[in-house]
C-alpha cells in the first residue's frame, strides 16, 4: 500500500525524539533539508550570545577571560563534542576553521611519516572529497615533497594502501553523495600498510555515531556549523590520538597553543596535549553560539544519544527515498546516494535523468520558493553522466519529522509535474549555490 500523510503523522506521534524540535526556532512554513550545510538556530543561542555581549563583554570586559571562563571554552566545548565522536575528555579542542585544522593535523601526520618512514611520499584521497581538503593537501604535498593521488571510486582505495602511502585522508561521509566510509575497516587496513589516517567528520559529527578510539583513528577534524548547529562560520574542532599528540609540533604555533601563553616568552614551547593545536585567540561570540548548538545534540542522550538519532535518521532517509522514487521516479528523479543505509550518512542526494540535468539548479530553486530548502551541487560539466548535478537534502532528526519528509516529496512532485522550474527566475544563480 502507498505511504500516506496520515501514516507519517502517526510515526511523528510515536517518535521518542519529537520533543527535541522545541529546542529550535524554525521559520513557519519551511521544511529545512539543508542542515548538512548550516544547522538551524537553537532557541538558547540568542539569549546566550546576548549575555556574552551585554554582561560578560559589556560589563565585565576583559575580566571575563577569568570570571566567565572564556579561556576554557575551547576545551570545555571540545569535551562535549568528544562525547559525540568517541573521544575522551581533554583530547579534542575547538579552534580555528576546518581548513586550518586540517592543515595542522595533515602536516603533523606527514611530519611523523617523515621521521618514521621517509620513503613514504603519497597522500591518497577521493576526487569527490570536499575541495578545501584537497586544496590543503595539495599545498602540503608541495611543502613535503609528496604527491597527492585522487581515486575516482571507493573500490580503488585498497590498491593504494601500499608501501608508498604516507597518509590516507578521507571525509567519513562524502559531501556530494552521502556515502559513508567504514572508518574502522579502512583505518585498520591503512595501519597494516604502514600509513596514517586523517578523518574529516564535517558530515559525521552530530549526524552519525562515531567512535574514534574504537576505530583506532589517528587524526580527526570537523566543523561546528552543520549538524552541531553552531551557526554560520562556527569554529571547527581537531582531535589527535594520544599516541601522536606529543610526537610532532603542529605547524601553526600560535600564542594560545603555547605552554605558558601569558609569560609572553619569545620562544615557542607547545602546550601539553591537544591544547597545542590551538593557534590564535578564539572567537568568543561564535564559541558561545557553538556551545548552545552542541547542547541540542547532547539533549538526545536520555533517549539514547547518537544511536537514537541515527535510528531516526535512517528512518527519515529511507522514507524520503521510497517516496521520491514512487512519486517522482517517472518524472526523471534518480537516487544518487547509496541505497544501503549502512553506507549512507544523514543525507540523500538525487539527480535527474540526462535530458533534465541542466534543470537541476532551477528545480532546487523552485523547491526553495515553496519553502523546501535543500541545495545544489554542480557536477562535472565535461562528464555529467559520471558526475551529475546533485539535488542534495540533509535530514537532521532533532528537528525534522516524517510529515516533513512526506510534504517535501509532494512539493518536489509538483515542481516537476507542473514544470515550475522553467520559470526564468529559478535559473538565475547567486554567488552561493
Amino acid at each position: 500500500m502507498p505511504i500516506t500523510r496520515q501514516d507519517c503523522e502517526v510515526r511523528d506521534q510515536q517518535d521518542p525524539l519529537r520533543e527535541l524540535k522545541s529546542q529550535f526556532d524554525l521559520p513557519p512554513g519551511v521544511i529545512y533539508l539543508d542542515g548538512n550545510s548550516l544547522g538551524v538556530l537553537p532557541r538558547a543561542t540568542l539569549g546566550r550570545v546576548q549575555e556574552v555581549i551585554q554582561r560578560e563583554w559589556g560589563q565585565d570586559l576583559i575580566k571575563s577571560w577569568n570570571t566567565a571562563g572564556w579561556i576554557d571554552l575551547p576545551g570545555r566545548i571540545g569535551d562535549k563534542i568528544a562525547r559525540l565522536v568517541g573521544a575522551r575528555p581533554g583530547e579534542l579542542i575547538v579552534a580555528d576553521s576546518t581548513s586550518l585544522n586540517l592543515y595542522k593535523v595533515l602536516s603533523t601526520a606527514l611530519s611523523l611519516q617523515q621521521q618514521d618512514a621517509p620513503q613514504r611520499k603519497l597522500i591518497v584521497s577521493e576526487r569527490s572529497n570536499f575541495p578545501t581538503d584537497l586544496y590543503i593537501a595539495q599545498s602540503l604535498a608541495e611543502q613535503f615533497g609528496a604527491r597527492l593521488h585522487l581515486v575516482d571510486r571507493v573500490e580503488d582505495i585498497p590498491a593504494c594502501l601500499n608501501q608508498e602511502l604516507a597518509v590516507l585522508m578521507l571525509t567519513e561521509v562524502n559531501y556530494r553523495t552521502g556515502y559513508k566510509h567504514e572508518m574502522a575497516t579502512l583505518t585498520q587496513a591503512a595501519h597494516a600498510a604502514g600509513a596514517l589516517v586523517v578523518w574529516d567528520l564535517a558530515h559525521s559529527a552530530g549526524a552519525v555515531p562515531v567512535d574514534l578510539h574504537a576505530a583506532e583513528a589517528d587524526f580527526a577534524i570537523g566543523c561546528g556549523y552543520k549538524y552541531l548547529n553552531g551557526g554560520p562560520g562556527a569554529p571547527a574542532f581537531a582531535w589527535v590520538h594520544p599516541r601522536h599528540v606529543a610526537r610532532a609540533k603542529q605547524p601553526l604555533s600560535g600564542w594560545l597553543g603555547h605552554a605558558a601563553p601569558f609569560q609572553f616568552t619569545t620562544d615557542y614551547q607547545p602546550a601539553a596535549g591537544i591544547k597545542r593545536y590551538i593557534c590564535g585567540t578564539p572567537a568568543l561570540l561564535s564559541l558561545a553560539a557553538l556551545e548552545c548548538g552542541v547542547d541540542t545534540v547532547l539533549a538526545a542522550e536520555p533517549q539514547g544519544g547518537m544511536a537514537a538519532l541515527r535510528t531516526k535518521s535512517i528512518a527519515l532517509t529511507e522514507l524520503f527515498i521510497a517516496l521520491a522514487e514512487a512519486r517522482c521516479g517517472h518524472l526523471g528523479v534518480l537516487l544518487a546516494s547509496p541505497r544501503d543505509a549502512r553506507q549512507r550518512g544523514s543525507q540523500v542526494c538525487l539527480s535527474l535523468q540526462p535530458e533534465l540535468q541542466e534543470a537541476s539548479y532551477a528545480v532546487v530553486q523552485a523547491l526553495i520558493a515553496r519553502g523546501v530548502i535543500g541545495d545544489f551541487r554542480a557536477g562535472n560539466p565535461a562528464d555529467l553522466a559520471a558526475t551529475p548535478h546533485i539535488l542534495r537534502f540533509g535530514f537532521t532528526p532533532l528537528y525534522l519529522g516524517f510529515v516533513d519528509v512526506f510534504d517535501a516529496v509532494e512539493h518536489l512532485f509538483q515542481v516537476l509535474q507542473r514544470e515550475e522550474w522553467k520559470t526564468p527566475q529559478f535559473a538565475q544563480k547567486g554567488q552561493v549555490t
